[in-house]
Order: structure tokens, then C-alpha cells, then sequence
């Protein structure tokens, strides 16, 4: 979850949001342009003075709701990799991968620590999640997570994948907006976390591609785990504008080959679908 989500989420509860931001290129533009001239410790703050002007100081319960629920699933992926670094002794081994996960840990926590600052400085409490509000086994379908490393990248690479599709979900949003090229900028990072997990996959000995593709059958879930084929749901469409399989693009494509040039988005529904598997 992200700026972009946000405002989307916003806009459904108070379809005026845009209008309240008016000028809203020049409202948007005021704070992703914060970053160039203040702390990244007071962006939270800024982002917080951005909804309390929208709403002439008072930002009504609804907004606070999504801005607090955005926070909920960033705590989410933050314990998730977290509790991996510093209570799952022998899980992660040392040297590259123990880096590349704090990596991602430490950028879910600069998540949680964004959110947080805004939702105070709208003049309201933030959520408060513990490790403890979570079952990362789900119930027991991924019983291993912090035992089985090949477990863990799965469910991490289920996670990421999820993101990657919910933010592109969102791009429409942005038509328009000077906000898009640093959403871009954002998005990219995502991807790469994705593409970095799968990798790590790889490395193990998974058949695995950097980008989700189709494998036997037809189906894109590679993480060899049936419960959460709903993140790849959508990842075999083989029509974009133009036929894109073997009589469209190209002759001779697959359609294995022609599906993985292009990523689906998900909706908010589904990812949230996905989400209650591991919410207590």
C-alpha cells in the first residue's frame, strides 16, 4: 500500500478528494516536492497538512480509516520479515540473502513509519499492529514459514507479486498528475523486489522466471502453493488491445511467451481477499 492507494481508497469513500486538493497538480506537486527540500523524516507530516488543508483542518473518519487500514498492511509485510531476521534463528542464511531481506524489511518499515507520521498529523491515532496480530501460517497452510527457508520465499514471493499487481491497479488514478513519474519511480521498486525474491527462488533450485509466466496447464502460480492461486488470478490473459498469441503479435509466439511481456493488476477486492488469509 502506497500514496497511490490511498488517494484511491479516499476517493471512494469522498469522491470530491481531487477537488479538495485544488489545484491538484500543484497541490500534489507542493508535497512530492517535499522530499527536495525537508527531512524524509517530515514527509509524514507534510502528507498529514496535505489532507488537514483538503479539509480545512478537520479530516473526516472515513479517510482516517483508509489512511489506517493502508498502515495495516504495511505492518503486515514488515513483521512478516521482521520476525524472519530476528526470531527465526537459522531461517535465513547469512551473507547475500540475510541482506537482501533486511533490505525489504527496511523499506516496509519506512512504510509503516510514513503512514503512522500522517495519520498523527490528521489529528488522529494510528492502528498499532504486533507481530502477534498475524498468523503467517495461515492457519497452518504454510505450517513451516519460519522453519523452511523454500517456504518462506514462496510466501514472500507471493507477497510481493500481490503487491506489484495492486499498485499497477492503481496507475489510472495518476493520469494526469505531475505525481506519476514518481509513482513510476515507486512501482519500479516493487518489481524489482519481486524479481529479486524469485531470483532467490531460482538460486534454491525452483523453476522459476524473474516475472510471473505461465507453467504447465496454463497457470501462473509458480510458487507451488494452491492456496494462493488467487494472486496470480488474471496472469493468463492472452488479449491486450491487439491478439497477442501465436495468430497476433508474431507467429510462432507462445501463449506462455506472449502473456509474461504483460502484468495484470488486481483489484482491491481481490487483494484484500488475500490479505485475510493472514489476519487474525
Amino acid at each position: 500500500m502506497n500514496i497511490v492507494n490511498i488517494i484511491e481508497e479516499i476517493e471512494k469513500v469522498d469522491g470530491e478528494i481531487y477537488e479538495r486538493l485544488s489545484p491538484r497538480r500543484a497541490a500534489m506537486k507542493d508535497f512530492f516536492n517535499v522530499g527536495k527540500k525537508v527531512a524524509l523524516s517530515a514527509v509524514p507530516l507534510a502528507l498529514g497538512s496535505m489532507f488537514n488543508k483538503a479539509y480545512g483542518q478537520t479530516v473526516p473518519t472515513a479517510v482516517v480509516d483508509v489512511l489506517n487500514y493502508a498502515l495495516t498492511l504495511e505492518y503486515l509485510e514488515y513483521h512478516f520479515y521482521n520476525h524472519s531476521i530476528l526470531a527465526a534463528p537459522g531461517l535465513l542464511p547469512s551473507g547475500a540473502p540475510l541482506g537482501a531481506i533486511t533490505t525489504i524489511r527496511d523499506h516496509e518499515k519506512a512504510h509503516v513509519d510514513l503512514l503512522k507520521g500522517a495519520v498523527t498529523a490528521a489529528g488522529a491515532t494510528p492502528v498499532e499492529f504486533a507481530y502477534t496480530d498475524f498468523d503467517f501460517t495461515a492457519g497452518n497452510t504454510f505450517a513451516d514459514v519460519y522453519t523452511n527457508y523454500d517456504t518462506f520465499l514462496a510466501v514472500a514471493q507471493a507477497f510481493e507479486d500481490t503487491g506489484v499487481r495492486a499498485y499497477k491497479g492503481q496507475a489510472a488514478v495518476l493520469k494526469g498528475l505531475d505525481y506519476l513519474t514518481i509513482a513510476l519511480q515507486i512501482h519500479s521498486v516493487e518489481a524489482r523486489h519481486a524479481a529479486h525474491i524469485r531470483s532467490m527462488r531460482a538460486a534454491r533450485g525452483a523453476s522459476i522466471k524473474p516475472w510471473i509466466s505461465l507453467g504447465a496447464g496454463g497457470v501462473a502460480n509458480d510458487t507451488g502453493i494452491a492456496a494462493v492461486d488467487k494472486v496470480y488470478a488474471g496472469e493468463n490473459l492472452d488479449i491486450q488491445a491487439p491478439d497477442i498469441t501465436i495468430t497476433g503479435i508474431a507467429t510462432g509466439v507462445t501463449k506462455a511467451a506472449a502473456v509474461e511481456s504483460f502484468d495484470e493488476p488486481l483489484t482491491k477486492p481481490a487483494v484484500l481477499e488475500i490479505a485475510s488469509l493472514f489476519i487474525r
